[in-house]
């Protein structure tokens, strides 16, 4: 059983689950957090949810891993203490610890409530708090302590268990979708894998009126997507006929998908003035045809992936 690197210890014991090499598996790990400070929130984890890009950083896919790391920033839980300065919370609340945990204050992005863009924005994990440059230990774990201002009310009528995903993943797609512009009822939404946040992206573009497509390379989750989602249509990205017929019909395409792939087959489903956004983190740099997107008059934007809340 791993414990924390010397010099990292606080007083208050905590057990989760780390991973210590590239190898992605977890294992039991007892570390420590700092005591609760006045502007402290001290949360009990119920629930974490799964994020790819906790896959990702225990893998080390992205190369900025530093072990051992405890991943998981789609937290919910219970206040437990609150610091003498804290308003906003009392013990018993259900909140939120979503994808950062602090950030300087001071610059442009902090001052107009966009932390998240924030160019020493600290990460609920594998990140080093500016008090004091003690390592972030994420939400895979019994409790954590956060500053106030970057923990959230979490509704009670919502499960939390499902509702855990929000934090990031439901940002993550409700932001950029408003945005971008993606929301005008009748239009036409491509979505471009069915993962994480491929399944909020179909939920919310119904909610907003859209037509939804499933673009997906995966036959087998048709039914998914139609049946359980309420997905318009779907489209096998390898059925060549298929995809030719749905040239040109699409106002925008959400693209989900994690691992590298190019573009050029999504361009084409686009119609004039499209959009492409891009919501997928792939270790690998992507393919984009500059031609077609000239052509057509469309746009591609990749979206930071810090969520805005």
């Amino acid at each position: 059983m791993a414990k924390a690197p010397a010099g990292q210890e606080f007083p208050r014991k905590v057990f989760g689950w780390a991973a210590t090499d590239k190898s992605g598996i977890l294992a039991p790990f007892h570390f420590s957090r700092r005591e609760n400070g006045d502007e402290d929130v001290t949360v009990k984890i119920q629930y974490c949810g799964v994020c790819h890009s906790d896959l990702h950083m225990i893998k080390n896919d992205w190369g900025v891993a530093n072990y051992p790391l405890v991943p998981g920033h789609e937290i919910v839980g219970v206040v437990t203490m609150i610091g003498c300065q804290v308003s906003e919370f009392k013990v018993g609340d259900r909140v939120g610890v979503g994808v950062i945990v602090d950030s300087c204050r001071s610059c442009e992005s902090c001052h107009q409530d966009l932390e998240n863009y924030c160019p020493q924005a600290v990460f609920t994990y594998n990140s080093f708090l500016l008090k004091d440059m003690s390592k972030t230990y994420g939400g895979y774990s019994d409790f954590i302590v956060v500053d106030r201002r970057f923990v959230v009310r979490f509704p009670d009528g919502l499960p939390p268990d499902a509702g855990a995903p929000l934090l990031c993943a439901g940002t993550t797609v409700y932001s950029s979708m408003k945005y971008y512009g993606v929301t005008e009822p009748g239009k036409h939404l491509g979505v471009c894998g069915l993962g994480g946040l491929g399944h909020i992206v179909v939920k919310m573009g119904k909610a907003f009126g859209l037509k939804v497509t499933v673009i997906s390379s995966s036959p087998n989750k048709e039914a998914e997507a139609v049946e359980r989602l309420g997905a318009d249509s779907f489209l096998v990205s390898s059925d060549p006929a298929k995809i030719k017929a749905a040239f040109g019909t699409m106002d925008y395409i959400i693209d989900t998908v994690s691992a590298a792939h190019s573009l050029a087959p999504l361009t084409a489903l686009l119609k004039v003035s499209g959009k492409i956004v891009i919501l997928g983190l792939p270790d690998k740099p992507m393919e984009l045809p500059f031609f077609p997107m000239v052509m057509g008059k469309g746009s591609t934007a990749a979206c930071r992936h810090p969520l805005d809340l």
